[in-house]
């Protein structure tokens, strides 16, 4: 979908790339740098600085990948507990795995796995196997001893040395993990210990792109992360390290500026010295905020962002799946900002629609700045539907055409009811995609139709009610900014 850009990716991936080996030359050329966030797939960061490539930060780890080696570092609870990424639906092991060999196939080279705050689970036993039967080397790092109160024991052969050195050759070595609370920071402050006991005085510093910290506190940008990670009850303040210091305001988490004195200390016991960094904001080297070129874009989508995130929230809370204290908190950073949903251009159309059609709708805005709307059939769903309308009103094909025989598609729907048992009783996106590519073979009109479906790519969708998991995951996949309205489409 053709969009105003405000942000340049390829200023942004220059600016960031001088800025790491600016820093691994500091420290005498051995960085241990704390990847925080997505390394593929950054699609939080695409939709709300129109113009980032969505995979811009492993982009620029190929840029450097003859100087950097990867570890990846996973709680032990995370994996006894099954945790599962919202973006992918897999666990955070299988997500480890999948992304070593993304990384592998793009030629960077992939160190090792370090599983932290092990205690001898059975489950990670079977994870640890698992990777070693594939070849992958893996260490294992328990609780640290002190931590996190006596920096003494915890700079010691009973802390930081009772954990395993992990042998590293390259001067960046980028330590990320699956998701939030993995155990990288431990990990590079471990590995800093061993180093400086090896007399190699290696270096630390912080990769994460939200909050931008040259943003004001307030701005969408950073509200818009805020609402984002708002499960974690985590909030952006000021960089009061930073502010004393230089007296320049900055922006950061407020976990981060909460643990920076311990972390000061723990780097001053192990380097000799007390002011390695003055700050928060000078461990981190994310130059995001330097490649914004219209600010006004990049509100807008932020705005927008943050109404998505809203809806997002509310119908987890639904469904169960957060508790309402972070509905609450999504609510309120939107109302914060002076918009409320309608602000999606989407949004009040397809609920005018649902409610004078009785009947679950969806909407799509598309290029052109229409809204086209699509309800819920005995034969297709609405998402279905809305798609169909979409790509035939892209290509100038009047909405009374048929682009596919009701004879083709009710032998599906047969099939799904009688023989698949199936308890879907409509024909879901994915089937109708199939079914009009196969149509496109022999007919000109849904062949023209299909070659439109990639202009839905960032489109601003809304559906009236909680749409099915296997409808969401093709919508994801197809790049569709959709949210659903916190309400169930029936009551079974």
């Amino acid at each position: 979908m053709g969009s105003k850009i405000g942000f340049d990716s390829e200023k942004y991936m220059q600016m960031q790339k001088e800025k790491i080996l600016e820093r691994i030359e500091r420290f005498n050329n051995k960085l241990y740098l704390e990847f925080g966030g997505k390394l593929f797939d950054d699609f939080h960061a695409s939709r709300v600085l129109p113009g980032f490539k969505y995979d811009a930060k492993i982009r620029l780890l190929e840029t450097l990948k003859d100087k950097t080696e990867v570890i990846f570092v996973i709680s032990a609870g995370d994996i006894e507990r099954n945790k599962i990424r919202a973006d992918h639906g897999i666990t955070y092991g299988m997500e480890v795995i999948r992304l070593i060999d993304k990384i592998r196939a793009l030629g960077i080279y992939v160190n090792s796995v370090v599983i932290t705050r092990y205690n001898n689970q059975p489950s990670v036993n079977t994870f640890i196997n698992k990777l070693n039967r594939r070849g992958e080397k893996t260490y294992i790092h328990t609780s640290t001893k002190g931590y996190p109160t006596d920096v003494d024991l915890i700079c010691s052969e009973e802390g930081y040395g009772a954990n395993p050195y992990v042998e590293t050759s390259r001067p960046l070595v980028v330590v990320t993990a699956p998701g939030p609370g993995s155990g990288k920071l431990a990990t590079c402050l471990s590995q800093l210990y061993h180093e400086y006991k090896r007399g190699v005085k290696a270096g630390y510093a912080k990769f994460e792109t939200f909050p931008i910290w040259n943003l004001p506190l307030k701005h969408p940008c950073n509200v818009a992360y805020e609402s984002a990670t708002a499960d974690l009850k985590d909030v952006n303040i000021i960089d009061s390290f930073h502010l004393d210091a230089y007296g320049v305001s900055t922006v950061n988490y407020n976990r981060d500026v909460e643990s920076f004195p311990l972390v000061r200390k723990i780097l001053g016991k192990i380097t000799g010295d007390e002011n390695l960094y003055r700050s928060p904001t000078d461990m981190g080297v994310n130059m995001v905020g330097n490649a914004i070129i219209d600010d006004e874009v990049v509100r807008d989508a932020s705005y927008k962002e943050i109404v998505r995130r809203y809806y997002s929230s509310a119908c987890d809370y639904k469904q169960g799946l957060c508790d309402i204290e972070t509905s609450q908190r999504a609510e309120l950073l939107m109302n914060e900002q002076g918009i409320d949903k309608s602000f999606r251009k989407v949004v009040l159309p397809t609920l005018e629609k649902s409610k004078k059609e009785q009947t679950s709708v969806f909407g799509i805005e598309i290029e052109t700045g229409e809204v086209i709307t699509g309800k819920a059939s005995t034969l297709l769903s609405a998402v279905s539907s809305c798609v169909l309308n979409a790509i035939k009103a892209l290509s100038g094909i009047a909405d009374d055409v048929l682009l596919m025989s009701p004879d083709v598609l009710e032998p599906i729907l047969k099939i799904k009811k009688e023989n698949l048992r199936e308890d879907e009783p409509t024909l879901t996106i994915k089937e109708v995609l199939i079914a009009l590519s196969i149509c496109a073979t022999t007919n000109e009109l849904a062949k023209k139709a299909l070659s439109n479906l990639s202009k839905l790519e960032n489109a601003e969708a809304h559906s009236s009610c909680i749409l099915r998991d296997s409808e969401q995951r093709v919508l994801k996949k197809l790049r569709i900014n959709f949210t659903c309205e916190p309400i169930f489409e029936s009551k079974q």
